[in-house]
């Protein structure tokens, strides 16, 4: 009977995706908005069962297909991944909110992900992040508790304990699968009403994009690729992790006109300490539109261990890194435009787990990182129109990314050649009439090799000289 009903849920998240359904993608900072949840004042009350009664439920169907076109002789891949979920948030009882959501995801028709390419005995990289990254063979138990928290509004700030998101620059949503990245702890933040926004807390458990389990702080790191060394042999660090947890915090600041500041800072017990400092100016032209211009550091340093005392299971194995970057552009209510540059310094490897997050350098474009490097020079041209008075917007951004050696391994941790990079994105927004609600996305993405080197093929797939389709349908409600 449990399957059954699964069936019919499927069928009927289908046809609501045929005839309704926004991209999950956000740019870090914003406000987590997977569940579309509707911008209400709960009235406080002396009654639980008035909270309970007064809650509110957002509905959340997920269609998504990826196709991945691998150079000729290499493994080709393509899946399609239907889903949905329900939330529940109750109404404010003395400032106490109660919230939890779940989500289910099929397999409904993808390529065998469990095999590896038989020429390079390269395992599948983009699709098995729609499913369970764990369970290669999972195509129909896919489905975890996602948001339980205890939720308590004080004047302008609040206070969530449990299961929630976050989007802050080193842990976030990442770029969009089926789910995102949660986290479970304790997290205090004001309302950004005034000035200053300060928020920050303690992060035990994490459900890593891609994954159904919640994991420790420790469990988490390794569940993707772990790469290798800085001597070449394989990375060993998953399950061999040690750390308390994690400590995080941030403040921004637009007290200066037109200018908004950011302060985080990421505490890894036993493993590192990240820190960034952002400023991001936006200046109105009398002309019309906007000067936009942006400058970011960060420096990363070995905490006690690194995670293990053992050098080969060891996480952080060098003793610091630091990254600069900038951007300048030009913006109105229809444009953006941007020149991108970020570089990675020689210091060591710019590492943060993948598992927590994509990078929050300007110069990150969808379906890349450049997490694990180090010696890193980036450009990135980025170009966005929005028609004026509709939902449709395009985007587009070419990169050139260069990269060190491939079998330079203190600088290289997943062996990633030299690149160029194109994306291609178009989204829509039905907002009235039938398909009231849908939201669509079509991405485009191709990366070729850049570099003089000779490159595997085992380097070569997955990563370089390959195109990839993206098609998203979602519905809220």
């Amino acid at each position: 009977m449990h399957i059954l009903f699964k069936k019919h849920v499927l069928t009927f998240s289908i046809l609501l995706f045929v005839l309704d359904g926004i991209s999950q993608h956000q740019e870090i900072g914003e406000k987590p908005g997977i569940w579309k949840d509707k911008q209400k004042q709960f009235v406080d009350t002396n009654s639980i069962l008035y909270a309970f009664k007064n809650g509110i439920t957002h509905g959340h169907l997920r269609y998504f297909f990826m196709q991945t076109d691998n150079a000729k002789g290499l493994s080709d891949y393509h899946a399609h991944a239907a889903g949905g979920g329900i939330k529940f948030e109750t109404a404010s009882y003395k400032g106490f909110q109660l919230g939890i959501s779940g989500f289910f995801t099929f397999n409904i028709g993808s390529s065998d992900l469990s095999v590896p390419d038989p020429k390079t005995n390269q395992p599948n990289r983009y699709e098995i992040g729609l499913f369970d990254q764990t369970n290669p063979n999972n195509k129909s138990d896919i489905d975890r508790l996602e948001e339980l928290f205890l939720k308590y509004n004080f004047k302008h700030a609040s206070i969530t304990v449990g299961k929630q998101l976050l989007n802050s620059p080193f842990i976030n949503l990442q770029d969009g699968r089926m789910r995102p990245t949660e986290v479970g702890g304790i997290w205090y933040e004001t309302n950004g009403n005034g000035k200053t926004k300060v928020e920050g807390g303690l992060i035990s458990r994490i459900s890593p994009r891609g994954a159904v389990a919640w994991y420790s702080v420790a469990g988490s790191m390794g569940i993707y690729s772990s790469g290798l060394n800085t001597d070449g042999t394989k990375s060993n660090y998953f399950g061999n992790t040690k750390t308390k947890g994690i400590a995080m915090a941030g403040v921004t600041n637009k007290s200066i006109k037109n200018l908004t500041l950011k302060w985080w800072d990421l505490y890894t017990e036993n493993i590192f300490n990240a820190m960034l400092l952002q400023a991001d100016l936006n200046k109105p032209l009398s002309s019309g539109g906007a000067i936009v211009a942006g400058a970011q550091l960060i420096h990363i340093n070995k905490i006690g261990s690194g995670g293990n005392e053992d050098a080969g299971e060891r996480y952080m194995q060098q003793s610091s890194a630091m990254t600069f970057g900038g951007m300048l552009g030009w913006e109105n209510k229809a444009w953006k435009t941007s020149v991108n540059f970020n570089r990675i310094t020689k210091k060591g490897r710019y590492l943060m787990p993948r598992e927590w997050g994509r990078d929050p350098f300007y110069t990150f474009l969808q379906r890349e990182r450049n997490e694990g490097l180090a010696d890193v020079h980036a450009y990135v041209l980025k170009l966005g129109y929005s028609i004026p008075g509709t939902a449709f917007k395009t985007g587009t951004a070419y990169g050139y990314f260069d990269l060190p050696a491939i079998n330079n391994y203190p600088a290289n941790k997943y062996g990633m050649t030299s690149y160029h990079q194109i994306n291609l994105d178009i989204r829509y927004d039905f907002k009235g009439g039938l398909l009231s609600g849908l939201g669509t996305q079509l991405l485009y993405v191709y990366k070729s090799n850049a570099g003089t080197e000779l490159v595997p093929e085992k380097n070569i797939i997955n990563k370089v000289n390959m195109q990839q389709w993206n098609l998203v349908l979602n519905y809220n409600f």
